[in-house]
């Protein structure tokens, strides 16, 4: 398929609610279920959950992050994928809210510190955005960041998403923070730039 914006097909509304298995190079993204919890479990710390908007599991156990991925996917217009690297689920990718009537997509991110560095977050950015601009029909993609989170603002900048500014105060975590969360866009006529470098930065990790 060409990925020149006007050849892009716009889909159905109900297939934005969908979550088909994405494979990638590195990666494969697969429907987040309660099946995940015990690696997720495992691999996690503090810092994982510390700045997400919705908070993370109420414990370190399995049982709680089972009880998580149960909430995130009874949440409507929303659609999780767990991250897979080797098999392993080392992390969690979500197109958080889907508005198809205006055609935009936010997505939302949670990696385990083993799977942060390398090609984890790049690909699993490719595949979501792919699916959204060139499966989809989106006209937007963006991103809300904790205004604390000085890796992930680091991470949107080096993707070529557009920041567009700080909404203060606009989401009150569980613990009772009320969070800066900072919008990063990308537009449908800019997807080829960010295309483009996410694919370089994936065929440097194999050169």
């Amino acid at each position: 398929m060409s990925d020149t914006p006007d050849s892009f097909p716009v889909a159905p509304a109900a297939d934005w609610l969908l979550a088909p298995t994405l494979p990638g190079r590195f990666i494969t993204l697969a429907t987040l279920t309660e099946a995940h919890a015990e690696a997720l479990n495992a691999g996690a710390d503090a810092d994982t959950v510390a700045m997400l908007a919705r908070g993370g599991p109420e414990a370190a156990t399995v049982q709680a992050w089972a009880e998580y991925i149960t909430r995130l996917n009874a949440l409507p217009n929303r659609i999780n994928w767990a991250v897979l690297l080797g098999g392993q689920a080392v992390g969690r990718i979500s197109y958080s809210e889907v508005k198809p009537a205006d055609r935009w997509i936010e997505i939302g991110t949670m990696l385990l510190p083993g799977a942060r560095g390398g090609v984890v977050n790049p690909e699993s950015k490719l595949l979501l955005l792919t699916r959204a601009f060139e499966v989809l029909g989106a006209n937007r993609v963006h991103f809300k960041v904790d205004a604390r989170n000085a890796r992930s603002l680091a991470a949107m900048r080096k993707m070529g998403a557009v920041e567009e500014g700080t909404l203060r105060q606009y989401q009150v975590r569980p613990d009772g923070f009320a969070r800066d969360s900072v919008m990063f866009s990308i537009l449908r006529d800019e997807w080829h730039s960010v295309k483009t470098r996410l694919e370089a930065r994936l065929d440097a990790a194999t050169s």
